[in-house]
């Protein structure tokens, strides 16, 4: 880039901002500001203007100034709260040559936890598991002390089958349910016994793609919006296609109805195969349940579920409906015998959902999350109203939208106030084209942290944001 030069009175003060350099205007812009706090021109405590008002003051961009303003806030030279705007931090004096500047350091550890996808561990069942426990294992048969038939315990497939039915609108039989240990583990069958190309939505879980790639089966981006996967890209070279349409993760909202009825429609037409995370279907707050896509075709849909939301990962306990044709072939690849899931945890969990025990649960924890929903939508709108929630109608994480070019810097600004969160591109498919739906956001769990905790985590959230 050119050398470039451009001053700006600060506040109506006679201190100018001088800028002056060789390369990006963003560097070049934090050396001026932290230079102009090192010799002590800022004094501590002094107001900045607005990163708009700045912007158009030194002719740059709204997002080059915002960008700046975030990262030396991240790395302790400004402070920035709702409300007061953004200051020089406090500092016991001007530092001088002799005394260099210290950057704070970063914590060590995460102090708080806002990473999706993780229920808080002290809220699991124990006295209500552990009832069921004792009864499971009081009733059990004796061959559930021999070697593990890898169907599963046919005890926990009977009771799956009508719990779904009944909350999931799912069509199986028991004898169409294989239990696996999670949705990671029936992912992995389903590369071994189907192969790929596998269709994916643009934005998931990275960990779901490299699983399959560690599988030889590739995965190409299916685009996303306001109704969920784009099914209409599919074509009939994909073997198969992974959705979550009770609530497409990590951007929010139920799969449309059309395409639904399309996503079915494409597999029954080509031969393919929708694999359906059930991610998050248990838990809704602000619409009627949206029953599983299984129910539209229970011949060309799996659906992958697993207790590691609604109780605890722990367990390691999921479940995969199958099609017939997929059943001989699935229990195949998981090999003669059970190697992966506890007879007596399958035995457990089905005492526990015959027993009403898991509906209740469930019930408890879906008031609970949505008190943790509004709780986060309160805060941001009192502290930060500049930005928007998306994708809270149900889940365990909202989606906070941010300025264009901002995420990354958020996302080192809440690293340092020791905040654990991620940002919406880890979930973008690497292969996925940017698109003009391409944001920037924060995927913000809040199931994980204690009920003592949420609200300082919270308050890290608020701190780490970009100024309004």
């Amino acid at each position: 880039m050119d050398s470039w030069v451009n001053s700006a009175e600060v506040l109506g003060s006679d201190l100018p901002l001088e800028l002056a350099g060789t390369g990006n205007r963003r560097a070049v812009l934090m050396g001026a500001l932290r230079e102009a706090v090192r010799s002590g021109r800022l004094a501590p405590g002094t107001r900045l203007p607005p990163y708009r008002s700045l912007a158009a003051d030194l002719g740059l961009a709204r997002n080059t100034v915002a960008d700046a303003y975030a990262e030396l806030v991240a790395e302790g030279w400004l402070a920035a709260r709702q409300g007061s705007g953004t200051r020089v931090a406090e500092r016991a004096a001007p530092v001088t040559p002799a005394h260099r500047p210290r950057t704070p350091e970063r914590p060590s550890r995460p102090v708080h936890d806002l990473v999706q996808g993780q229920p808080d561990p002290s809220a699991f069942p124990r006295t209500a598991w552990l009832a069921s426990a004792r009864r499971a294992l009081a009733a059990a048969p004796n061959d559930a002390f021999g070697p593990g038939d890898p169907h599963g315990r046919p005890e926990l497939r009977r009771a799956l089958a009508g719990y779904l039915a009944r909350v999931r609108g799912v069509r199986a039989s028991p004898e169409r349910i294989v239990l696996c240990s999670g949705a990671a583990h029936g992912l992995r069958l389903l590369a071994e016994v189907v192969g790929g190309p596998w269709a994916a939505e643009a934005y998931g879980l990275p960990f779901h793609r490299g699983l399959l790639a560690s599988h030889g089966v590739g995965t190409r981006p299916v685009g996303v919006d306001g109704d969920g996967a784009r099914v209409g890209e599919l074509t009939r070279r994909d073997r198969a296609v992974l959705l979550t349409p009770a609530h497409q993760f990590p951007t929010g909202g139920p799969l449309h109805p059309a395409r639904r009825a399309a996503a079915a429609d494409w597999a029954r037409s080509t031969g393919g195969l929708v694999v359906e995370d059930d991610y998050d279907g248990e838990f809704r707050y602000d619409r009627q349940p949206v029953g599983a896509v299984q129910g539209l075709d229970p011949e060309h849909v799996v659906l992958l579920g697993s207790v590691s939301k609604s109780l605890s990962p722990a367990l390691r306990l999921g479940w995969m409906v199958l099609p017939e044709r997929l059943v001989t072939p699935v229990v195949a690849a998981k090999g003669e015998r059970e190697q992966f899931s506890s007879a007596t945890d399958q035995l457990t969990l089905a005492d526990f959902v015959d027993s009403g025990a898991y509906d209740r649960h469930v019930r408890r924890m879906r008031q609970r999350h949505r008190r943790r929903r509004d709780q986060l939508v309160a805060a941001l709108e009192r502290r930060a109203p500049h930005v928007r929630v998306t994708g809270i109608a149900a889940g365990l994480h909202a989606v906070v939208e941010l300025p264009p070019g901002t995420e990354r810097s958020v996302v080192r600004a809440a690293a340092w106030q020791g905040l654990a969160v991620e940002g919406l591109a880890d979930y973008r498919h690497p292969g996925a084209e940017r698109a003009a739906d391409e944001r920037d956001g924060l995927v913000v769990g809040y199931a994980t942290p204690a009920e003592h905790a949420y609200p300082e985590a919270l308050e890290a959230l608020c701190r780490a944001l970009p100024p309004g």
